[in-house]
């Protein structure tokens, strides 16, 4: 099945941009494009897109009053260049099934897609590795404690709680994206994890993230 998209961003250059990187996809199309909250908004009810990229700061409604409005009959992932934590939280508490940078690059983007697509929740590795960096700031993290985790998705948790991607994760333990992403859920089922967050979480909080990941 095809991926209906649509694009909300004040600036026509990304539009264009981002209408490029997913058209060239051949599960992915671009079905609208708006330069306005509002437009967006009527948009996608019109259109009924099964995902649409939305940024922050845009004219008449912001990209997180588009999230409140569409979330959650319709998959939103924000994409901007503000990081700010208020606003990762902000979306995330109005609905949006991903938050990533612009500066991530065309990969990226094009898994929060299919992540949203998939009910998963996906955020810019660079935000997620500096959210959860604080979990040790708050106080001294736990001794590894008994998990019904594999050695091998002990490997895999400790990847996601560095941000890394299902591509870039498996290309660390050489194995295809595909394969880390059915580790990822196997982790899932077994912790009772929502998302990836939840796993990333889930390893600060019990000592299985190896000390200094977060800088890498």
């Amino acid at each position: 099945m095809t991926t209906r998209i649509l694009i909300a961003d004040d600036q026509e250059d990304i539009r264009s941009g981002f209408r490029l990187i997913l058209d060239s996809q051949p599960d992915m199309t671009v079905v609208g494009e708006a330069a306005d909250g509002e437009h967006a908004v009527a948009l996608a009810r019109e259109l009924r897109p099964d995902v649409v990229l939305a940024d922050i700061r845009m004219p008449r409604l912001d990209g997180l009053e588009v999230t409140r409005l569409l979330a959650p009959e319709t998959r939103v992932v924000v994409v901007t260049t503000f990081d700010l934590d208020e606003y990762v939280h902000t979306a995330l508490r109005n609905g949006a099934c991903g938050f990533l940078l612009k500066r991530s690059g065309p990969a990226l983007l094009i898994e929060g897609v299919r992540a949203a697509m998939a009910g998963d929740t996906l955020i810019s590795p660079q935000i997620t590795v500096r959210l959860l960096s604080r979990l040790t700031q708050a106080g001294p993290v736990s001794r590894p404690a008994a998990h019904p985790l594999t050695e091998r998705e002990v490997d895999i948790v400790r990847l996601v709680a560095r941000g890394l991607t299902n591509a870039e994760t498996g290309a660390e333990l050489f194995i295809s994206a595909g394969t880390a992403k059915t580790h990822i859920a196997n982790v899932q089922a077994k912790l009772g994890a929502r998302n990836r967050v939840g796993i990333a979480a889930w390893a600060w909080e019990h000592g299985v993230a190896k000390a200094g990941a977060e800088a890498d």
